[in-house]
């Protein structure tokens, strides 16, 4: 079994829970960690096991040793560092959002073809196994066409505005930070819609902190969507079918909840709690389209990624959310 040597581009909380899934695969070494911070980036090497550390991104992406890099600076950097680990030919899977606008994600997309190099977005929810059991559900058409949905992430973090989810010069704000993950979902299952509708709140730094939003589809379907970091309304999405309901949910925790409603029919419910929480999922598939000489991964495709900045693109000008500088 070949193994790989993992780069992490900006040590951190969202690092670490990425390293762990990492821990948790025979094909994986622990290469390095690259900071702007040396002290940051040996602290982390240290305490997670990797070989080497560097104080700068661009040292760790012009090593010849790392095959792949795992990003995850602010939102506002993703583009900035994924360009710089495409040229120097790494293979790269950068956290959500992908970037901040959808010129950056086609810039990046772009590079990633040019240079013949593997990217693709950090995306939770469609390795998970709750995400492909309700997909193969939804496949099955045992619960029919999907009608509505109503999906939704939100929780209160305390305010403080000198932290990232709160700074929109850094893409802060719930869309961009949880809000994503009901849109993926929507986009999954009843795909890209006709028109948005989006409405949000902002905190005294400008940055959105709460937003409802509705999609509406060319036959007459709709979807609401929502995310707040106000209130604490959980994780969870309600898909209403013609046949049935599916509700699916998780907690921080990352354990798994999903519910099949088939009128007149008894209910069935599956859960489970991923190891490493469940991050080792993505990590897999990246090894995996190498191994297959692939650029981009057919669980979260490039069109699947450009389809959902477009769709934020459209959430946010609806809304009035902007990044300074980027918009």
């Amino acid at each position: 079994m070949k193994q790989y040597k993992w780069g992490i581009l900006a040590p951190g909380k969202m690092s670490a829970k990425f390293t762990n899934g990492l821990k948790l695969l025979g094909n994986v070494e622990l290469y390095a960690v690259g900071s702007r911070d040396t002290v940051r980036a040996e602290k982390f090497a240290r305490e997670h096991g990797f070989k080497k550390y560097y104080g700068s991104y661009e040292d760790l992406a012009t090593d010849p040793e790392v095959e792949i890099v795992y990003i995850a600076s602010p939102h506002s950097h993703h583009y900035e560092h994924t360009m710089l680990c495409l040229k120097n030919r790494k293979a790269v899977i950068c956290e959500k959002a992908f970037a901040l606008n959808s010129r950056e994600v086609e810039m990046m997309i772009s590079e990633a073809v040019m240079q013949k190099v593997f990217l693709m977005e950090a995306l939770w929810p469609p390795f998970q196994p709750m995400y492909k059991k309700t997909k193969e559900i939804h496949g099955s058409a045992v619960a029919g066409k999907v009608l509505h949905m109503n999906a939704r992430f939100s929780f209160q973090p305390p305010f403080d505005p000198a932290d990232r989810k709160f700074n929109p010069e850094l893409g802060g704000g719930s869309l961009l930070d949880i809000g994503i993950y009901p849109v993926i979902d929507v986009l999954t299952f009843m795909g890209v819609p006709s028109e948005v509708i989006a409405c949000a709140s902002f905190a005294e730094t400008g940055a959105e902190q709460s937003i409802s939003v509705i999609f509406r589809y060319e036959d007459g379907r709709m979807a609401n969507i929502y995310s707040s970091f106000m209130t604490n309304a959980g994780i969870g999405c309600d898909i209403l079918c013609e046949k049935g309901n599916l509700f699916f949910s998780r907690k921080r925790d990352m354990s798994q909840n999903l519910l099949l409603a088939i009128h007149g029919k008894e209910a069935e419910e599956y859960s489970m709690i991923p190891e490493g929480m469940g991050y080792h999922f993505e990590a897999v598939e990246v090894m995996k389209c190498l191994e297959e000489g692939r650029i981009e991964s057919d669980i979260v495709p490039h069109s699947f990624s450009l389809n959902l900045i477009n769709t934020l693109d459209r959430i946010r000008k609806s809304a009035g959310i902007v990044f300074p500088g980027r918009d």
